[in-house]
């Protein structure tokens, strides 16, 4: 659980520790606005800028009975909140599994990836993608 949330209070820390040397130094409205910007970054690569995670099981049943792609994550993941953002409000289309959160969908990521838990990984019924375009996953829900 504290790994999945790791990156965004790295975020908060780095951001009131920013805020406090330029209060120090006498700058306190861009301490402010340092601390904003940052917070808005630790919101953005949080678990909870996501859709409900479920698990790799869960995915992969409703996968078979609705046939919608999954997406498998991580919090903190560069790539993954890209692609988030991409999919908007579309997001819910998708199942998605936070490889952090079930060590299953870690394990499927590594099954497609090479060995590697690179994410995000998107699988279809019938291909899997590593890392790949935004443009690419949303037509695969079309």
């Amino acid at each position: 659980m504290t790994r999945r949330w790791r990156p965004t209070v790295v975020l908060v820390a780095v951001g009131v520790l920013g805020a406090v040397l330029f209060a120090t130094d006498g700058s306190t409205l861009a301490g402010v606005v340092f601390l904003a910007v940052v917070a808005g970054l630790a919101v953005l690569v949080s678990p909870r800028a996501f859709p409900r995670s479920i698990t790799d099981a869960e995915a992969r049943a409703a996968q078979a009975a609705d046939g919608r792609p999954i997406i498998y994550w991580r919090p903190g993941c560069p790539f993954c909140v890209r692609l988030r953002g991409s999919l908007a409000r579309q997001a819910d289309r998708y199942h998605w599994v936070d490889i952090w959160g079930d060590p299953d969908g870690a394990a499927t990521v590594r099954s497609v990836a090479d060995g590697n838990e690179t994410v995000p990984t998107v699988v279809t019924t019938t291909r899997s993608y590593v890392n790949p375009a935004p443009q690419l996953v949303r037509s695969l829900s079309s």
